[in-house]
């Protein structure tokens, strides 16, 4: 199912307006089954542009419902369906500001028709609503109202509904003869773990996405390496597991890689971050930062997919934060650094500038990068919106993971969340994975313990 979403808004920035009407569209692939539309009473002023522009005034709204009266029609009306708008993002970031400022926590899938268009009709002159129903010969009288851009962006997406399938027949000609494409059909637009098979049922390939579905097509549709040609040829079977969020889809991807080792992955643990950032203190008490292969013990800073994209980094940090380059392995002399010599470097290099000093600012460059616990599960969003989903860490050490139901999650002592965990092997890996997750926080919620 699909909810073809617009809205209206009072202007264009989620965290300082209003949305001033919104229309639904609920469509099941072949024609619409539910809709709901209406103006909204934003409680500010409407600016006299946006007024000029969607003809909607403040005493259109006065007496119109405000958006906490509605927010239950809403959430029944897109439950299990996934969200189209074009420019999706816009529409989509607005809504889910609304319940957030009565606490709800508004998630569902998105598909952007503009997105889709660029790839299903090249060649437009514009991707823009308006010029699209213009080429299309999709009609829109009511231009800039929510109900108006919202059927018309129904109709466009029933065009590029027959425009995909067209594609698909075209793409499935050159699969594997034993691949159902029912199975393909049947995969989740959600965030998880999917697994090639061959023929023999071995698994070839594990692979992570935040939409399976869009990134199996993908891989069936890959023509630019002979590797991928090879690796299509032999997909016989898709399995998958749905994980919630992209966090537990990383672990989970990283686990299962390491234990079926499947042949086509090869390239890509060869491709996989090998450069970290490290620091250190050197015997006259100066923190040193320095570019190193991932294969020690202990877990870097953050990490690259090159040497050259590390050092980059690591100038700009020397540049950002005054640092020595000759301490930061720049710059390689029995003297003073470049940057000394050029009046950018305090001397840190030849013992000028106090170690506390220098190390202050080392300090304040890596902060971005340091987990200052090592005892905290980090809370996110589960396999559905009935659930949250938990990852423990414990002594610096990743637990595992699992999942508890979201109306009780924020309740929960943290002795039962952690009940709540299967356990799973900790490594390297995994622990930078998590560390870079909990530096981004991507929507997580962190309990310390």
């Amino acid at each position: 199912m699909y909810s073809i979403i617009d809205i209206e808004t009072t202007g264009l920035s989620p965290n300082r307006e209003k949305i001033t009407e919104i229309a639904v569209y609920v469509h099941d692939g072949e024609k619409i089954v539910d809709e709901f539309t209406t103006l909204l009473n934003p409680e500010i002023e409407i600016p006299f542009y946006i007024i000029q522009m969607t003809g909607i005034n403040n005493r259109m709204v006065k007496e119109a419902p405000r958006f906490c009266e509605i927010a239950r029609r809403l959430v029944e009306m897109t439950e299990g369906s996934v969200i189209v708008g074009h420019n999706v993002n816009f529409d989509y970031n607005f809504i889910r500001k609304e319940f957030r400022e009565f606490g709800y926590d508004f998630r569902r899938e998105k598909i952007c028709t503009a997105k889709l268009s660029r790839k299903l009709l090249p060649g437009r002159r514009s991707y823009s609503l308006g010029v699209l129903c213009q080429e299309l010969g999709i009609e829109n009288p009511h231009r800039h109202r929510a109900f108006g851009d919202a059927l018309a962006t129904v109709k466009l997406f029933e065009i590029l509904l027959r425009a995909e399938k067209n594609l698909h027949e075209l793409t499935f000609k050159g699969l594997n003869v034993s691949l159902d494409r029912k199975v393909i059909d049947r995969l989740p637009r959600k965030p998880g773990v999917y697994y090639f098979y061959n023929g023999d049922k071995e698994i070839i390939y594990i692979g992570k996405s935040n939409n399976i579905h869009d990134r199996v097509m993908s891989h069936l549709t890959n023509n630019k390496s002979k590797k991928a040609v090879e690796m299509r040829e032999q997909i016989a079977d898709i399995g998958c597991e749905v994980t919630g969020n992209e966090l537990i889809a990383l672990l989970l991807e990283s686990e299962e890689i390491k234990t079926h080792q499947p042949l086509f992955n090869k390239a890509l643990r060869r491709s996989a971050l090998q450069w970290g950032l490290y620091f250190s203190y050197d015997e006259n008490g100066y923190m040193r930062l320095e570019i190193a292969k991932n294969n020690r013990d202990e877990l870097p800073l953050t990490s690259f997919s090159s040497k050259m994209a590390a050092a980059s980094h690591l100038f700009t940090l020397s540049e950002a934060f005054s640092l020595c380059q000759k301490l930061c392995g720049l710059y390689d002399s029995n003297g003073a650094c470049f940057h000394h010599q050029i009046k950018q470097c305090k001397g840190a290099c030849i013992g000028k500038e106090p170690a506390e000093d220098y190390n202050l600012r080392v300090s304040q460059a890596i902060e971005p990068y340091v987990l200052h616990h090592d005892n905290f599960l980090v809370i996110g969003q589960g396999r559905s919106l009935s659930e949250k989903s938990v990852v423990l860490v414990e002594n610096g050490k990743y637990k595992g993971f699992g999942y508890v139901d979201y109306e009780v999650a924020d309740e929960l002592s943290a002795d039962i969340l952690k009940e709540s965990i299967t356990p799973y092997p900790d490594n390297r890996d995994n622990r930078q994975i998590i560390k870079s997750h909990v530096r981004n926080r991507n929507g997580s919620r962190i309990v310390y313990l």
